[in-house]
């Protein structure tokens, strides 16, 4: 199973674009993404959809975040991306009658329900702006060891 890396993709180009004062190309994303524009466009539709950033068109148009950095959190991420699957490994459903594997399902539903829960707990408490100031922690350390 492939894994989803959407939210992990979101998060890199929202701090590409907080990091800028003007709005960002698709083009400009896809580069720094390493991936096309239109699936930038797209991906991005979805946070447009959920009031989490805008689009300008023409020349000088592209993404731009609308929202307060604060007030947006991983889980409102992962759920303006249609809520992708937590987890690359899930149960076998081959012969639903087999007593083995309902036993098995049994525990593997559980354990993934409550490692979901704790994860999408931890999600809620992390912001954009936290990742921001992470982020601008990291470069001015950088910055200072290069000089």
């Amino acid at each position: 199973m492939r894994r989803d890396s959407r939210l992990s993709s979101v998060l890199h180009a929202l701090l590409h674009m907080a990091d800028q004062d003007r709005p960002v190309t698709s083009e400009t994303l896809a580069q720094c993404l390493g991936t096309n524009p239109v699936v930038v466009r797209r991906t991005m539709g979805y946070l447009r959809e959920a009031r989490i950033v805008t689009s300008d068109r023409g020349h000088s148009g592209g993404w731009r975040i609308r929202a307060d950095l604060g007030t947006v959190t991983l889980r409102q991420l992962h759920e303006a991306l249609g809520e992708p699957a937590m987890f690359a490994i899930g149960n076998r459903n081959e012969t639903p009658a087999c007593l083995v594997e309902q036993t098995v399902n049994a525990a593997l539903e559980g354990t993934f329900a409550e490692a979901e829960a704790l994860l999408l707990n931890r999600f809620s408490e992390i912001t954009l702006a936290d990742l921001a100031a992470d982020f601008a922690r990291r470069h001015a350390a950088a910055r200072h060891q290069r000089s």
